[in-house]
């Protein structure tokens, strides 16, 4: 079944259909790794499925709400209680709707086999940590792409995946729960993103363009590179073309996202040098489009997130220098510290 959609994942539980249950390794592990603290704690399951783990969770000492936006999981996890405790059972999209619903402090935030299925995985755990109390833990239990066969990927993390989710925390630990990655994240820190190149590029004229496209909510398109960076979409130009077709090409090759030229804004002309070479980046604003990002490219990218904006600033991972100065062009002075580069603005 391919999971995409939230009628794809209310048809799976309706069907009667379940993932793996939690075992006696994962209650051992979190009874170990995340106690209640004395007196109860609160909780936060995201992804929760048929309420396993809330339950669990519950019994021994969290008041659990637990989320999960396909309606016909909730209905059947509400059919058990928890043989103590508390379970708060909500439907919420975490992608995609509002958090209000949901308490502001949890000592525990879980996902177990979740993590994988969300697009915008660095945004939404960014949202969710704006929950998390100080001293609190994230814990995400996921199957590793390693061990699972390649027409599952998708249910799966791989070791770079892992490490970007790991990303950003003083504390980490990792066990196995019976084949599950089973991550234990504590004390995140917010530091200043850097900047990382990509090594020296073949000879040849280096230009192109740069393009910063945003969704109704305001989010910004970035791509995660095969090379460990996040970038913007772009690429440089073919023969005879514009710094605005090219964006709007490539645009379209990398992401599948339509726009029209008349749609394209160019807003700077950016020069700094790369090994000793001059490198021009167009800094181009797209104001309407259509499609859905997809990757086009899997030999350059590994996929597609929208970014909110103000976590720009202290993304975990390094960001892609001509990417910078692009974003710098349209939120002036949102990023620290960028490298030098000689700005031309278009009027």
């Amino acid at each position: 079944m391919e999971y995409a959609t939230q009628d794809s994942w209310d048809a799976h539980y309706g069907e009667g259909r379940s993932f793996r249950p939690l075992d006696d390794t994962e209650h051992a592990l979190l009874r170990e790794m995340v106690p209640a603290p004395p007196g109860g704690g609160h909780a936060l399951d995201v992804g929760c499925g048929l309420g396993g783990l809330a339950r669990h969770l519950a019994a021994t000492g969290y008041t659990v709400d637990a989320v999960d936006y396909a309606a016909s999981a909730l209905s059947t996890a509400a059919q058990t209680p928890p043989t103590s405790g508390t379970v708060r059972y909500v439907q919420c999209d975490i992608e995609r709707d509002s958090l209000d619903g949901l308490n502001s402090s949890y000592d525990l935030i879980t996902l177990r086999l979740s993590y994988a299925f969300i697009g915008d995985r660095t945004r939404v755990l960014r949202r969710l940590l704006e929950r998390l109390s100080p001293g609190g833990a994230v814990v995400v239990i996921t199957p590793v792409a390693a061990a699972v066969p390649d027409d599952r990927r998708g249910i799966a993390l791989d070791e770079e995946e892992i490490t970007l989710l790991s990303a950003g925390w003083q504390t980490v630990e990792r066990r196995d729960a019976g084949g599950l990655a089973f991550l234990m994240l504590r004390d995140p820190v917010s530091e200043p993103v850097a900047y990382k190149g990509k090594g020296r590029p073949s000879p040849h004229a280096l230009t192109g363009a740069g393009v910063v496209v945003t969704n109704e909510a305001g989010h910004v398109l970035l791509g995660r590179s095969l090379r460990g960076t996040w970038e913007l979409p772009g690429g440089k130009n073919d023969g005879g073309e514009s710094f605005v077709e090219a964006a709007v090409r490539e645009l379209d090759e990398e992401t599948g996202l339509r726009a029209e030229a008349a749609e394209a804004r160019l807003l700077a002309i950016l020069m700094d040098a790369v090994h000793g070479m001059p490198r021009v980046t167009a800094a181009v604003r797209v104001v309407g489009f259509c499609g859905t990002p997809a990757v086009r490219e899997p030999d350059l990218i590994r996929r597609w997130e929208w970014h909110d904006v103000a976590d720009l600033p202290t993304l975990a991972a390094e960001l892609f220098t001509p990417s910078a100065h692009v974003l710098d062009a349209v939120w002036p002075g949102l990023l620290p510290g960028l490298p030098p580069v000689h700005r031309y603005p278009v009027a």
